[in-house]
């Protein structure tokens, strides 16, 4: 297993279908299934498009704990990370604590959840793998254990950030301490160690990592200092890394393959900006909410970056929703260019 150091950081089912929807109650995480075509992987965030979408007709419309259900596995710890999909795997991670049980989450709006102190009570950051057909655990790996440095909101985890996959290695992103490469069978490649970074209200981080080719791309918006940085994915080594003028943001990189180029595609409070794929800017426009979270798409030849936040004066949301709709299209943009 290699290690990487670093010390910066100012930072049914019916025929053939099956698929699994997660949702977390207590401390038990649960999967249910729904349909997705047999053979076809969900590597990352959702889904391989990020449009959280699995078209087919025989998808079910409605779930309980008991209706539509393929099978259900519960597991101790909090991760609102999401399950990914390859090779007719699950793999998840998760968090648990060493004693308690923890505060739990509650339901409705995020106010009184900010914690200002870490919890003092080891933790251990895990992936997990199960079987798609029956939710047979394969194995699961522990990746760090210890006290958190940082503190999270209630709503939210340390494992809010989704493992991504190219059907050989499982990459996995804990925002306080490390970038990990795993081979689907759970053996190691290499780790990155990454040392804790302020967060807004010590929120906490949750922004994913995505692939393209042989690099490993992320995100890390924070209150010191925030970048976008490449990877080599196969050894973990770093290829470029870009400051950024953003603080705090939990928005997963997006990458936009259009009739132009290939483009990295970072929603910002600040600015939303496109990079090529050697870190130069291409274009930037004025920013989104004050707390930008939601993965950029694309349909129809259109790219749809979104944000929103309920205290925020409706006349910023619409005048971005205006300028979305004139200027993302891949044939013809219209931006303010860098290059």
């Amino acid at each position: 297993m290699r290690e990487i150091h670093s010390r910066r950081c100012k930072t049914s089912s019916k025929s053939n279908f099956t698929s699994i929807f997660l949702t977390v109650i207590a401390l038990n995480l649960f999967l249910f299934a729904y349909q997705l075509p047999a053979g076809e992987d969900w590597p990352q965030l959702r889904g391989a498009d990020s449009r959280g979408v699995a078209d087919h007709p025989d998808l079910p419309d409605r779930w309980s704990e008991t209706e539509n259900v393929l099978w259900k596995k519960p597991i101790a710890g909090r991760g609102w990370s999401s399950p990914i999909i390859t090779g007719g795997r699950v793999y998840l991670t998760n968090v648990t604590r060493e004693e308690g049980t923890g505060e739990a989450a509650k339901p409705g709006l995020y106010f009184g959840g900010d914690r200002r102190k870490p919890e003092d009570i080891v933790h251990n950051w895990k992936v997990l793998c199960f079987q798609l057909s029956d939710g047979k655990e394969l194995w699961q790996k522990t990746l760090h254990q210890g006290k958190p440095k940082t503190p999270r909101h209630i709503k939210n985890s340390y494992a809010s950030e989704t493992p991504v996959t190219d059907g050989k290695h499982v990459y996995v992103l804990f925002g306080d301490v490390g970038l990990f490469c795993l081979s689907v069978d759970g053996d190691p490649v290499w780790s990155k160690e990454l040392p804790p970074c302020k967060t807004r209200y010590d929120w906490g981080t949750a922004a994913s990592p995505v692939l393209h080719e042989d690099r490993l791309y992320w995100v890390s918006d924070n209150e010191d200092e925030s970048f976008v940085e490449a990877l080599n994915k196969k050894t973990g080594e770093p290829i470029w890394r870009k400051t950024r003028d953003e603080k705090s943001n939990w928005a997963t990189p997006f990458i936009w393959k259009n009739a132009q180029r290939t483009e990295i595609i970072t929603p910002g409070t600040g600015k939303t900006r496109s990079y090529d794929l050697d870190g130069n800017l291409l274009y930037e426009l004025g920013g989104a909410s004050s707390i930008t979270i939601a993965k950029p798409y694309t349909a129809h030849n259109l790219l749809y970056v979104s944000s929103g936040y309920i205290l925020d004066k409706k006349s910023h949301s619409s005048r971005f929703a205006q300028v979305q709709l004139e200027i993302f299209h891949s044939t013809k943009t219209k931006l303010r260019t860098i290059r």
